[in-house]
């Protein structure tokens, strides 16, 4: 390889009510073998965003608790 390169899964979610943090959550498993070094959410509560990342696969990175 002579030069870095990235790749990436992007995914998603508009509702009108309700989280969409968990449908994130499976979009973004089914996109992992795009890019296994890290993952995250971004999501906003209307006043805020809230974002939750990290090292690894969607997997070990979110629990339960954190969607």
């Amino acid at each position: 390889m002579t030069s870095p390169r990235e790749k990436c899964g992007v995914v998603g979610v508009a509702l009108e009510n309700g989280p969409a943090a968990r449908p994130l959550y499976f979009g973004m498993f089914s996109l992992q073998h795009r890019g296994q070094e890290s993952a995250g959410i971004v999501t906003p509560d209307g006043f805020q965003q809230h974002d939750h990342v990290g090292m690894g696969l969607v997997g070990d990175v979110f629990e339960e608790a954190d969607l």
